[in-house]
């Protein structure tokens, strides 16, 4: 078999159809990936370091030779765990820039009959178009709502719906607050988060509006590219509100059930902002299993620190929609009014 080599675009059309081999080392591959590979390094962490300092040295003839006299050794190692890993010899391959190290994978693999799609420009051009299309113009609608309004259920359902919505909480792994992380996997690197983002982006209609939660900057240790929450700020606001009652309960549902240490680190991680005594009220009650009254506690902050947010949006973008008593599907149908409402304004405003 021979390799083919493709193009990013022909990348897109064939990510779904192949697995995906990331050539570099283990970590590269941790700081930032394309969405689904797998890690196969042909040189390791050190080892990357010392054939890139020879490059740089002595030139590419004794780098390559350098590459191969290290990596030499484990061509059977790396093969049985290509085999045994991808049995129908069909793969799509990449390193940082296309260079040595997926040439010497793609060239292994041939040997064995594999199928080799290797990426043009490798890992750098994926990233370079990832970059550039989170940072590009987008038509948000923004779903706010204090602490408890259900925003993330009201998007799932919209985006059942057939709305395009973007989970940015999602994709962070992370839900927004002291509480986010509870229950949560590793959140992603910043690049990492912003290739994920990037992937959700290319799926939907830039001419049509994109839905997003109200969010910071920061999602617990992502932070959002700053053109793209720039967007955020200017793009219309829709205030869900919901009684204190209805929102109470919705976080008892969301929280009661998790670990009672974790809700007291969370609580003492917001304990400068707390304040010593309601600190000391909301983890008693999360040791008696009061969950009314330590979310009644904290709401009191969270609801300071959300109309401080608030403020960010200029106050002609935003419209207050009271969704209390009502229905999930109800609540659907008046989101969707006022997205209609939006856009009604837009185009007198264009025209």
């Amino acid at each position: 078999m021979e390799e083919q080599i493709i193009s990013l675009e022909e990348f897109w059309d064939l990510k779904n159809q192949y697995p995906l081999i990331d050539a570099r080392s283990e970590g590269e591959f941790a700081q930032s990936h394309i969405p689904g590979a797998v890690n196969i390094p042909i040189l390791n962490n050190q080892e990357r370091i010392e054939v890139g300092t020879l490059y740089k040295d002595q030139g590419s003839e004794e780098a390559t030779i350098k590459g191969f006299e290290l990596v030499g050794p484990r061509f059977h190692l790396i093969l049985k765990e290509t085999l045994n890993r991808f049995p129908e010899k069909k793969i799509i391959l990449y390193c940082w820039r296309g260079g040595m190290r997926s040439q010497i994978l793609s060239w292994l693999l041939t040997m064995v009959g594999f199928e080799v799609y290797r990426l043009k420009g490798g890992y750098k051009t994926y990233r370079t178009y990832t970059y550039e299309l989170v940072r590009k113009q987008w038509d948000f609608i923004v779903l706010g709502g204090k602490t408890g309004t259900g925003k993330t259920h009201l998007l799932k359902k919209m985006q059942e719906k057939g709305e395009q919505v973007i989970d940015l909480e999602g994709l962070a792994k992370h839900k927004g607050s002291s509480f986010g992380a509870i229950g949560q996997p590793a959140q992603p690197t910043v690049e990492q988060f912003e290739n994920k983002l990037a992937e959700e982006l290319r799926k939907l209609d830039p001419e049509k509006p994109i839905w997003v939660e109200n969010e910071s900057r920061k999602i617990g240790r992502v932070i959002l590219p700053d053109l793209f929450y720039q967007q955020m700020l200017r793009a219309p606001l829709i205030d869900v509100i919901k009684s204190e009652k209805e929102r109470t309960q919705l976080i008892k549902e969301e929280y009661a059930n998790l670990p009672t240490d974790d809700l007291i680190f969370a609580v003492l991680r917001l304990k400068k902002r707390l304040g010593g005594l309601r600190t000391s009220q909301a983890i008693e009650a999360i040791v008696e299993g009061n969950h009314e009254a330590w979310i009644s506690n904290l709401l009191v902050y969270y609801d300071k620190a959300y109309t401080f947010d608030l403020d960010k949006h200029a106050d002609d973008n935003i419209l207050r929609l009271d969704l209390t008593g009502l229905s999930s599907d109800t609540s659907i149908q008046k989101l969707l009014e006022t997205k209609h409402q939006i856009h009604g304004k837009h185009s007198q405003t264009s025209d």
